[in-house]
């Protein structure tokens, strides 16, 4: 199954020690109970992001994971997929190693080439998901992380676009000074790691924090691969005498990012005997993002009575220089997005305890005049019949304008939630959101890119494009305390995925898909042990599929698709100081009823297999704290087999226990850790694609990178 060296036989004697409980995705809790000694245990974590209200994750009738404060400070946090990585049913990864990932929760969001779609990206309730359901990266500070929260499947109460899920990054509150540090990282492949938190009490009622980070990757091992950030940012929070807080944030970000483009067979073995990749399969070979982003949003909690009122405003101002295959997107103009979420929780009694969570959201993403150019140096086929057929880029410079196209993306929508405790042991949730989106574009294309000829060639000219999607969610579901440590749960929910800007452009026909959700699970937590069980179905009318054709990727509407698949994850406390575990996600997506459309010739392709989406992932971990300051865990991560392209015309073998370990000593305000990922250095894939004609593509995983962090509190 795993391509590469393994050194099988030495994991397998340190597997076979750990691999006696599921875990992945519960973090270490916010409430504990005192064990034998003296030992704190974590029974259970806060969350929310399911239904906009706190409660335990045992009584969410959803499947969720939390990653909290105590994994996220442990591990590198170069990327969210150093924290998010081993919860079953996620699938992540990065080409870059920097904010760049490829995010795929329960089959969602696996078409997307760049980016993250289909799932809601959220940073302290704001979305950083656009209206179309593109997610960027590029503003998150890695280095200002509280926890991270996992939502799997439709029904969020948080916004339309999220038929796979929602995950949450929650910063750390400005009201924090144990947060206040000073940190220094330092790796091989060039790896740097900067941050500063400090903050400061005004007065009585106001706290002001700075915090500011710079990340860098040179990535040695690969050609055009070098990746760096610069972020700072400023909170302020103000407390009133009748309990009322206000937060707002002002932030800065300058992002670089170079992505190294795929390799072809020979390449790819080369690579799997080398560790190497001095060169790519692709024309395009200059691909990458670099981009400037100015955020600001600020929120407000105010209790009135049984109400508590908390509306949220923000703003985001972004700039990027965007090469990609066959154009280099230059929006210097610049794009601004405006939003608000107005939300009111009300605590009164309907069928007992009753909470009703409503609101109104709005958002307004605006781009003007945001131009695609040529590239300027290109080498070329100098005669024959394809005489001017581009081979491959020399620089990223941009040439001649290709096209001008202004564009205003808004969503509009309003929730509603009621949660109520009908007997003893019961919590019920009845949601609906409902949700307008409007996409208008106008576009003037002066030339374009043809693939199948190689060259530019004469544009469209003028054209608009004005289209609507109602979208409408909706979710019913229950958990029982069946005893004090188990909850029984499960879900109906329901939700309609707009497709994305550059998805309507290239298909202007294509409609909204809807995913419709049956899910029930039993949750257990113990001092001692925790674990999660889940069991769904989900069907997906109008599920949009890529389709990558001579290179290119086009999308298109299958009639129908059904996702079946289980999830297990838990720990268990061997002894006091160690706890074991890890987690398993069994994946069943298949296209009940789809006609790929190839150069105008039809396929039938029902009963195939979705691509990129293993049978079967695992993950196995052990975790060791000592009182006297030191910690160490080591996790193994492996992907199961997967079909490269729609037709399943042939799989690739996926990875088996690729293995990170970090180690930690803390003493008094000083930390000291070293986080080595890919351990025995494995050589695998992180993603193989196979197009139309049989062309394979290959994207190498990183080989094993080191990293020493020291931080001072203060």
């Amino acid at each position: 199954m795993f391509q590469g060296n393994s050194n099988r036989r030495a994991w397998f004697s340190l597997s076979a020690a750990v691999a006696m409980a599921m875990h992945a995705g519960i973090g270490q809790a916010d409430q504990r109970v005192e064990g034998e000694a003296g030992e704190t245990l974590p029974v259970d974590t806060i969350s929310v992001t399911a239904t906009r209200v706190e409660r335990a994750t045992k009584e969410v009738p959803s499947a969720i994971s939390v990653i909290d404060s105590q994994q996220i400070e442990e591990a590198k946090m170069m990327n969210i997929k150093d924290a998010v990585q081993g919860t079953p049913g996620v699938l992540i990864d990065s080409k870059n190693g920097g904010y760049d990932v490829r995010l795929v929760i329960r089959g969602a969001g696996q078409k997307a080439n760049y980016g993250v779609r289909e799932i809601m990206v959220l940073r302290d309730g704001v979305p950083m998901t656009d209206p179309d359901s593109f997610s960027r990266f590029d503003y998150f500070d890695t280095q200002d992380v509280e926890r991270i929260e996992i939502t799997k499947g439709p029904g969020s109460l948080y916004g339309a676009g999220s038929a796979g899920g929602t995950i949450q990054i929650i910063s750390k509150s400005v009201f924090d000074s144990d947060s206040d540090r000073i940190k220094f990282g330092f790796g091989n492949e060039g790896a740097l790691n900067l941050n500063l938190r400090a903050s400061a009490e005004i007065n009585d009622a106001n706290v002001v924090a700075l915090t500011a980070s710079r990340r860098e990757l040179a990535n040695e091992w690969r050609h055009w691969n070098d990746f760096d950030s610069t972020q700072i940012g400023l909170k302020h929070g103000l407390t009133l005498d009748d309990g009322t807080t206000l937060e707002s944030e002002l932030s800065y970000s300058e992002a670089n990012l170079q992505l190294p483009g795929s390799m072809n067979e020979t390449q790819y073995k080369e690579y799997l005997d080398s560790g190497k990749q001095p060169e790519n399969g692709d024309a395009w070979k200059h691909s990458g993002r670099y981009s400037k982003v100015l955020f600001f949003n600020s929120r407000l909690e105010k209790e009135l009575g049984n109400l508590l009122f908390k509306p949220r405003i923000y703003y985001n101002h972004w700039t990027h220089y965007h090469p990609v295959t066959g154009v280099i997107n230059d929006n210097d103009e610049g794009t601004d997005v405006f939003g608000t979420d107005l939300e009111f929780n009300y605590r009164h009694n309907l069928l007992g305890e009753s909470m009703l969570v409503a609101g109104v959201t709005a958002r307004i993403e605006d781009t003007d005049a945001a131009k695609k150019y040529e590239y300027r140096d290109v080498a070329t086929i100098p005669f024959g019949p394809q005489t001017g057929r581009i081979l491959e880029t020399l620089s990223d410079a941009k040439g001649d304008l290709m096209e001008v196209q202004s564009a205003t993306n808004s969503l509009y929508g309003i929730y509603l939630q009621e949660s109520v405790t009908p007997a003893a042991g019961w919590l019920v949730d009845l949601g609906l959101r409902y949700d307008r989106s409007n996409f208008d574009i106008d576009t003037n294309e002066i030339t374009r890119y043809d693939y199948s000829t190689g060259k530019y060639q004469p544009g469209a000219g003028r054209s608009k494009l004005d289209k609507t999607f109602k979208l409408f969610s909706a979710r019913i579901g229950a958990s029982y305390a069946l005893t004090p440590s188990l909850n029984l749960f499960g879900t109906i929910a329901r939700s309609d995925q707009v497709p994305s800007e550059s998805e309507i452009e290239d298909n202007n026909s294509l409609e909204a898909s809807t995913a419709t959700s049956f899910e029930f699970g039993l949750k257990g937590r113990s001092g001692a042990w925790s674990f999660d069980t889940s069991l769904y179905y989900t069907k997906v009318d109008d599920e949009i599929v890529p389709v990558l054709v001579d290179g290119e990727t086009n999308f298109q509407n299958a009639g129908r698709s059904d996702k079946k698949g289980f999830e297990i994850s838990g720990d268990f406390a061997l002894f006091k100081g160690l706890r074991v575990g890890g987690s398993y996600a069994y994946s069943d997506f298949r296209y009940k009823d789809f006609t790929e459309v190839i150069s105008g010739v039809s396929y039938d392709r029902s009963g195939n297999t979705m691509a990129y989406v293993p049978r079967h992932q695992y993950s196995l971990f052990a975790d060791y704290r000592h009182p006297g300051g030191f910690k160490a865990r080591v996790q193994t991560l492996s992907w199961g087999s997967y079909y490269m392209d729609v037709a399943n015309s042939e799989k690739y073998g996926g990875y088996d226990f690729v293995t990170n370990l970090s180690l930690a000593y803390e003493t008094g305000p000083h930390k000291l850790s070293f986080n080595v990922d890919n351990l025995f250095d494995k050589r695998y894939a992180v993603e193989v694609k196979k197009d139309s004609r049989g062309t394979k593509y290959y994207s190498a995983a990183s080989p094993m990178t080191a990293m020493l962090n020291y931080s001072y509190n203060f």
